[in-house]
């Protein structure tokens, strides 16, 4: 049998079945909908399969228009919008059932030398991975053993994810709790060579834990949900090339939550502290 990192790579490897059309698989989950990061996933292998591979991805903007049905395959139609000299622009839609599920737009540009740089340090000093407890030991360590549910979705789990922050479970925990979460991650095997593999097997990884950092004052992130939870819309910046296999520091926070919608930015640093990626993403919550 396969492990969770190999499907992933497996997940990713669409199909072409025209020029710029192409098909991936939806694994039949209990999940009510296809998780989102596979989608944005998927829709980005699609537009790199599309360019001369010279030019990394360096945006994408993207929008969740449908709930995918699991189970069903996605059809992904490209539209080339532009080769310049410089940048080239993909527009992909991602189809299900003959209705649009999900748009996006990515910039892919050539590398070139920069008359300068700079970046902004980490906003605070955290501890490494392996000093951190996983999700699994956490909440074994609150509810005894874990929920046969969650047993499942960790063992198909192709990231280990472990939160800087012990997981809140009280009211009293809860009360007054920031809007911000950080949690290192990374691909629990080997992910081969591909630089697109990396960056797309990332943006699926991206899309994992953001809206915590808009549950974070009102619920546990682990246990019953009070609300029903979609994300809307997803922007990635890409600013330094990575592994998705070796750890990065997904630092995350919400500055608002108004109307049923919450905004979450989140920062993505390897282990010297280095920023990688930038991601803004708004969610949809409803009371259940």
């Amino acid at each position: 049998m396969t492990n969770p990192a190999e499907r992933l790579v497996d997940l990713l490897d669409l199909e072409r079945i025209e020029v710029d059309i192409f098909r991936g698989r939806s694994p039949e989950e209990s999940l009510q909908r296809v998780f989102g990061g596979q989608v944005a996933g998927q829709a980005l292998v699609a537009a790199g399969r599309t360019t001369d591979g010279e030019r990394p991805v360096h945006s994408l903007h993207a929008y969740f228009l449908r709930p995918g049905r699991p189970g069903v395959p996605i059809v992904y139609l490209v539209e080339r919008v532009r080769d310049g000299r410089s940048f080239t622009t993909r527009r992909v839609t991602a189809v299900q059932q003959g209705r649009t599920i999900f748009t996006l737009t990515a910039s892919f540009h050539k590398p070139e030398e920069g008359t300068f740089e700079h970046q902004l340090p980490l906003p605070r000093e955290v501890p490494g991975p392996e000093e951190l407890p996983t999700i699994g030991q956490e909440i074994r360590e609150h509810l005894g053993a874990l929920p046969e549910q969650l047993e499942r979705m960790a063992r198909r789990q192709p990231f280990d994810i472990r939160y800087v922050d012990r997981l809140r479970w009280t009211p009293e925990e809860i009360k007054d709790a920031p809007p911000r979460s950080a949690v290192w991650m990374r691909a629990v095997g080997p992910l081969g060579d591909d630089p697109l593999v990396h960056t797309c097997a990332l943006t699926y990884a991206s899309d994992m834990t953001l809206l915590d950092a808009v549950r974070i004052p009102v619920e546990p992130l682990w246990g019953p949900r009070g609300f029903d939870m979609a994300s809307l819309d997803h922007a990635m910046w890409f600013h330094r090339p990575f592994r998705a296999d070796e750890w990065f520091l997904y630092d995350q926070e919400s500055p608002i939550a108004i109307g049923g919608r919450g905004l979450a930015r989140g920062r993505i640093y390897d282990q010297k502290g280095c920023l990688l990626v930038s991601v803004v993403q708004e969610g949809l919550f409803r009371s259940v």
